[in-house]
């Protein structure tokens, strides 16, 4: 079975020659020294702010309800919107910040004519699970139910990459289950997510190739997201979706990169949807590392035009 054609093929090169010159890791070195662990998260925010590409003039924050408390969420409204879209940001639900997705989010708005949300879910460790998972499901209860009043459109889209990518799986997940409206979701975009929190082969090794992921990053990510949990309470379906039932779903676009930690989990996750019968393509990237879509390389743009196809493929 080929899983990428000779047009992907031809972009290997640039794609392994991009991983030589960028730095891996878990932050910079003085991060890594402090000893407390949440100071040290707090400080790893930091620095991923510290790269946020600049603002967009586009973006709208704003509020909406949620179980703790008003949820910070950032809007990206076309003037004529087609549909809606619950962005999920990534950071190993412990960092990140929707204002790290501003380019992304801007072009749905305005190349698809999608109605933005990207949520500012609560972080863990002073978070833990299900605080960000519950976050998410608010924002999705809220576009669902204030969707056709506000913007006269009644059907959504669901993405995320990376722990967004986790989070927006939980999320569908909850909008079938407990929601009762997952006839009202266009798709789900899922993008180098985890989905089994137990970790697969991958998680633990990738033959050694570079990637911004490692074993050692993983295990404090969880440890921080599902403190204490039991090997039983971490393949509960909404902890780890690769346990759910994945019948009855709409379409997902399920990507990842052949080098990525977590290339199993979305190499699994689609198989199972597919024999679920649900609808699902899986678009495989190779040499491509967790966060291969932020890097300039074509790689990145075949990424990019894929998802601009299969989001048109879904509007009315």
């Amino acid at each position: 079975m080929k899983l990428w054609d000779e047009t992907i093929d031809s972009y290997r090169a640039e794609a392994r020659a991009m991983l030589d010159h960028l730095p891996f890791g878990d932050g910079d070195g003085a991060v890594e020294e402090i000893e407390d662990p949440v100071a040290r998260v707090q400080a790893q925010r930091q620095f991923m702010i510290d790269f946020e590409p600049e603002p967009s003039a586009m973006a709208v924050e704003a509020t909406i309800p949620g179980p703790a408390g008003e949820i910070p969420v950032r809007l990206f409204v076309p003037d004529e919107p087609k549909a809606m879209f619950l962005h999920i940001h990534g950071g190993g639900w412990m960092m990140g910040r929707p204002q790290a997705n501003d380019p992304g989010n801007e072009h749905l708005a305005t190349h698809h004519g999608l109605a933005v949300l990207s949520v500012d879910y609560r972080l863990a460790p002073e978070h833990p699970y299900p605080a960000g998972p519950d976050d998410c499901e608010a924002a999705a209860a809220w576009m669902l139910e204030h969707g056709p009043e506000r913007w006269g459109i009644d059907k959504m889209l669901i993405g995320g990459e990376s722990a967004g990518g986790h989070l927006a799986a939980v999320t569908m997940l909850r909008v079938r289950d407990r929601l009762g409206a997952i006839d009202r979701v266009l798709g789900a975009n899922l993008v180098f997510g985890c989905y089994d929190l137990r970790g697969t082969p991958s998680t633990f090794g990738n033959g050694g190739q570079p990637d911004a992921l490692n074993p050692k990053v993983m295990q404090m990510l969880l440890e921080g997201f599902i403190p204490n949990m039991s090997e039983a309470e971490r393949r509960d379906p909404d902890v780890s979706p690769l346990f759910a039932d994945l019948s009855g779903l709409p379409p997902c676009l399920v990507s990842v990169g052949t080098i990525d930690h977590l290339a199993d989990d979305s190499l699994f996750f689609a198989v199972r949807m597919a024999a679920a019968e649900s609808p699902v393509e899986l678009a495989v990237y190779p040499d491509s590392p967790h966060g291969f879509m932020f890097l300039p390389t074509e790689m990145t743009k075949a990424h990019d035009a894929r998802l601009d196809a299969w989001i048109a493929s879904l509007l009315p």
